[in-house]
Parts: C-alpha cells; structure tokens; sequence
C-alpha cells in the first residue's frame, strides 16, 4: 500500500489518513460518486467526480479510482462557500484488499458465469431426456422401463414408433444448439478469466478530503489518468446531383479506455491538447570546433580481458527500456478552435465501459464547395481518376482515414491530409474517360566531330477521350528527366505546352491541365533528348 500526501505533510489528520483505517476513524466516510464530465486527451483524459457531502462532515473519502491516477494532479472544489477543503491525501491498493472495488470485469464475468450454469442446466436436461428415450427404444418389444410388461397391439406399436421418432429428433436438435451456447459462453468465460487474471494485481486509488462542512453541498473531485484516447476519421460523400459539386464531410471520432473505471452517462470533451508532452522547446546545444588530433601511433596488440558480464548487461539496459517504452498516440482532432488548443463537446452523454469496444461518436457535418478534375498518368496507370478540390476548410482538420462515396455508392478509404497546399480527395475511376498510353519510341546517335558524345531521344505520346455528356476538366501528369550532373544535358519539347513543369514544387513532373469537351479526345506528346559523353555511365530511376 502506498499514500501519496497532496500537501501540508505536517498535518496531524494527513498522516493518520496514511495509516490503513485511520482515515475512516478519523470520520471520514467513502462517498457514492458519480463522474459527470470526461474531457479526453491524446493518451489521456481529465475526470470529474461529483458527491454530495452532509452537513458536519469532517472527512470524506473518493473510493475504487483507477491506479492511473496522477496524485500531483488531483484537485477538489466544493460548489458552495459553507464547505472548506482541507488537506487531501491519495492512497494506493491491492484491488482485491479493497472490499467493494471490484473491477468492470468482475460484473461482466459474474454475469456471464450466470448465463454459463443456465446453459449447463439445460445441456443436463436434455441429455437425460435424451438417454430415457435410448432406454425406451432398447426396451424388448411389449416391455416398458416404466410400466414393466404389457402386450401392445399392432396400432399401439407404430404410434409408439412415431412418438420416438420426432421425440428423440426435436431432442437431439435442441441438445445440440444448447451444447454449441454452452461451449461459446466458456470460450467467452475462459477469455474474461484470463483478462481479469492479468488484472488481478491491479490497485485502486482513494482520496481522503479533510474539510469542514457547515452545510450539505457538491464536491467535485477532478484528476488526470493516462492511457484512454481518441482518433479521429472522417466521411467524406461526392454529390453532383445539384448545379455545383460539393463534398459532404463528416467528423467522426473513435474513443477507447481502460482505466478500470467506466464511464457511464459522462458529459465527453474531446481536446487536442497535449499534457503529456514536452511543455517547453530544447535548448541549442553548444557548438564547437577543434583541431583534430594527430592519430595515435599503433601499438602491438595485446590480450584483453574479457569484459564483465555486468557491464554488457549495464549497456545494454538503457536499449532494453527504451524499447519497452512505447511512443504516445498522436492524435489532434480539432472542431472548436480556442487560443491554444480546440475542444469538441459532444452533445449528447456517453458511455464508455473499460476494456470494452471502440465507441464511435459523430461530431459535426459540414457542407463543402468543391471542383471536380480527371486527373491521369498514363505513364503509371493508364486510368482515368475523379478527384475533388475542396474549398478551404474552416478550423483544423488533423490528417485521419477518410471513408470516400459517390452518392449512395463506396468507393473506398483514402487520407484526409491537409498539411497539402491543396486539399483533395479521390474518388475512384471515371470510367468514362478513356485514356491511350502509346508504344514509347527511342532513337540513340552519336553526336560532335569525333562522335564522342551520346544523344538519345525518348518520345512519349498520351490520347484521351472524353465520354462523358459534359465537358470535363482534364489534368495529366508525366514525369521529365532531371539531371543531377553538370556533365549530362537534357532538352524537353512538349506538344501542347504544359501549365506547369513543376507540378507542386517537384522538379520534373510535368503538368497539362485543361478542358476536354463532350466526346472530343486530346493528345500530349513529351520528347526528351539526353546528351553526355559517351565514356559517362547514366544511373536513372524512374
């Protein structure tokens, strides 16, 4: 058992609420809280629990609170005057020391424990319904095990037949679907055991509050716990339907905890803040320069000692734990944008159980003006892509998958990514586009007075067609080679001429962007000629 004191070591009750015990006879007595509000951190989250103290109380006591507490970061306010908050004190222990902390999954396994003797009780009966039907169709004909001897006539005997018959096949259906519950709710037992198993060491945390209470008021208690989280992802739908095209985008976040604690009808905020990480930016580094020393001169080997094995151990330590130290989540949705960091507060009350399944929230939906593209590079993938260019979105969207529909249809999972200078999404083929990558064509010679030097010429040639009733924007793309030697020249020619030749900054791709009419077809042609000595090696990737 460990006690963390908050503050004012030297208090007299503080300490006594150190000792096992002394706190509750000192009068202080465990509160029936509830928490009211969670508001969720990347890694972890801030939880208030709300009680109702009674008038005279001395000492209050926050009961069964997940080990993951951070002590440092536990505060308790009274909502009215007539309550003083005195020293607090937060107390570590075995779960199973603490009677009436039992844990989310000690419920659930009682529960299923329950349903499990069900199940077998049933499997019992049927299998003795069961084996009474075997001992009456083994009897001697005109014998019963119940009856004894008796001479039945014919009739009787073909009424007994079919009374067997559909007795022991209705018996034998339902023996076998009691059986197939009885085995899955074991699996499901045997998997809670061993969950509970790996928790049985768990602790519990209290906090003891010294105060004085003239009058019955509110207590709230807050603390920071880590480990639960949230991520963000997104659904993103195309309509056409109207004049213009727009994207429909919707927020949607995936929260999980286990804490040991559920949450249970909480008011859920989720914020991009990071308290777990770095609060401040590094320091520079010192920066200096020396001579070199003169390199030692070599001196005959000698035989070495082999190295402890405690010191090989002692090095290899500091690997080993940052190995077991495993790199927080980072996820930052924002919806609401404050003056350092964005909170989402989601309208409805949640409920979280510990351990349990993710638990999907949808936060907000948001109408977006957006430009349709068909974007191709037939060099790569002669298909044509639908891609949409959305406006620009208001607040900050953190990158996070993206379900992708056109209308009613899916398409697929793509990223929402908008550290790009210009955010788009794609949506699948346009398969009334078609698009034509010919045969490439080279041609080498030599080139100068003594044909010292290597000229090759590539010619690269693209058709696409436009199927579609309407004109649409059409945007191809190709790559250009970009020399990295002085001593290797290159020389494009581009039929039409390109918009940009170097598409987003990235020297070499080569950009055609224009508008292609309803069952009309363009044709781009890329010649790129090479020249260097012939003796020059060329590396070239692609």
């Amino acid at each position: 058992m460990t006690c963390l004191p908050i503050h004012r070591l030297a208090v007299l009750p503080l300490l006594l609420a150190c000792v096992p015990g002394a706190a509750l006879a000192q009068g202080a007595a465990p509160l029936a809280s509830r928490i009211s509000t969670v508001t969720l951190y990347p890694g972890s989250a801030t939880v208030e629990r709300t009680a109702r103290v009674a008038a005279g109380s001395r000492a209050v006591v926050f009961d069964c609170l997940p080990q993951g507490l951070d002590a440092r970061s536990v505060q308790v306010q009274a909502a009215s005057g007539a309550v003083r908050v005195g020293d607090i004190a937060v107390q570590l222990r075995e779960r199973a020391l603490a009677p009436g902390c039992a844990g989310p999954q000690d419920e659930r396994l009682r529960a299923l424990e329950q349903r499990l003797a069900e199940a077998r009780a049933e499997t019992g009966a049927l299998e003795l319904a069961h084996s009474y039907l075997q001992s009456i169709a083994g009897s001697a004909p005109g014998t019963s095990p119940v009856t004894g001897p008796g001479t039945p006539g014919a009739g009787q005997i073909g009424a007994t037949t079919e009374a067997l018959r559909k007795s022991g096949q209705e018996t034998l259906v339902r023996l076998h679907q009691a059986r197939a519950r009885q085995d899955e709710l074991e699996r499901q037992a045997q998997a809670l055991a061993a969950e509970r198993g790996a928790g049985a060491r768990a602790r519990v945390a209290s906090v003891t509050v010294a105060l004085a209470a003239e009058q019955g008021a509110e207590l709230r208690l807050s603390y920071q716990v880590r480990g639960p989280s949230w991520s963000p992802s997104y659904r993103a739908t195309l309509e056409t339907a109207a004049a213009s095209p727009a994207v429909r985008l919707e927020r949607l976040a995936l929260v999980a905890q286990d804490t040991g604690e559920d949450w249970s009808g909480a008011a859920l905020t989720l914020s991009t803040g990071q308290p777990l990480r770095t609060t401040g930016a590094p320091l520079p580094r010192p920066w200096t320069v020396d001579v070199r020393p003169d390199p030692p001169v070599p001196q005959p080997p000698r035989a070495m000692a082999p190295a402890p094995a405690m010191a090989a151990r002692s090095e290899a330590a500091p690997a080993e734990a940052a190995v077991e130290s495993e790199p927080l989540p980072d996820f930052t949705v924002a919806v609401t944008e404050g003056a350092y960091a964005t909170e989402f507060a989601v309208p409805q009350r949640v409920n979280v159980p510990s351990g349990g399944p993710k638990v999907a929230l949808a936060l907000q939906a948001q109408q977006l003006g957006a430009s349709l593209i068909t974007r191709t590079t037939p060099a790569l993938d002669a298909t044509a892509y639908l891609v949409a260019r959305l406006a620009q979105l208001p607040g900050v969207w953190p990158t996070g998958p993206v379900a992708l529909y056109r209308g009613a249809a899916y398409v697929g999972q793509g990223v929402l990514d908008t550290s790009q200078p210009e955010q788009e999404l794609p949506f699948g083929r346009d398969e009334r586009v078609a698009v034509t990558a010919e045969p490439e064509r080279r041609a080498s010679a030599s080139a100068g007075l003594t044909g010292a030097r290597t000229e090759r010429t590539t010619e690269r040639s693209y058709v696409v067609t436009n199927r579609h009733p309407q004109p649409v924007q059409l945007q191809v793309l190709d790559a250009a080679p970009v020399p990295l030697d002085a001593q290797i020249k290159v020389e494009s020619h581009y039929e039409p001429a390109p918009q940009d030749t170097a598409w987003r900054a990235q020297p070499g791709t080569i950009a055609w962007s224009q508008p292609l009419a309803a069952g009309a077809s363009a044709r781009f042609t890329a010649r790129h000629t090479l020249r260097h000595d012939r003796e020059l090696r060329l590396r070239e990737q692609r």
